[in-house]
């Protein structure tokens, strides 16, 4: 899920990275995002929406909308679409509000 070639961009290979994905060791390269990690994973799914429980998954990817809120290393509302990837990351979907912070 992750693009290889571009016909005008280059994209040079990085550093693998490995992090903690709902209890599951997952890898993504040095300078991607969580979700951009997750989703070239093959994650789609990034949390449910507070009422209705739907799938919310990698929209606005600039960090407007609440879509990708995450806990990140036991920290709630992380906007993961924004948000570095780092080596031993543990990254959780949220349920509910999470606690705020």
């Amino acid at each position: 899920m992750r693009i290889e070639e571009h016909p005008i961009l280059n994209f040079d290979k990085k550093k693998k990275i490995k992090f903690f994905f709902n209890g599951q060791s997952v890898e993504g390269y040095e300078g991607d995002t969580i979700a951009s990690a997750l989703h070239a994973a093959g994650v789609k799914v990034l949390g449910k929406s507070l009422f209705l429980h739907r799938p919310r998954g990698f929209y606005c990817a600039i960090g407007n909308c609440s879509s990708c809120l995450m806990t990140v290393n036991g920290v709630a509302n992380v906007k993961t679409c924004v948000t570095d990837l780092e080596e031993g990351m543990n990254v959780e979907i949220q349920e509910g509000k999470g606690e705020i912070v």
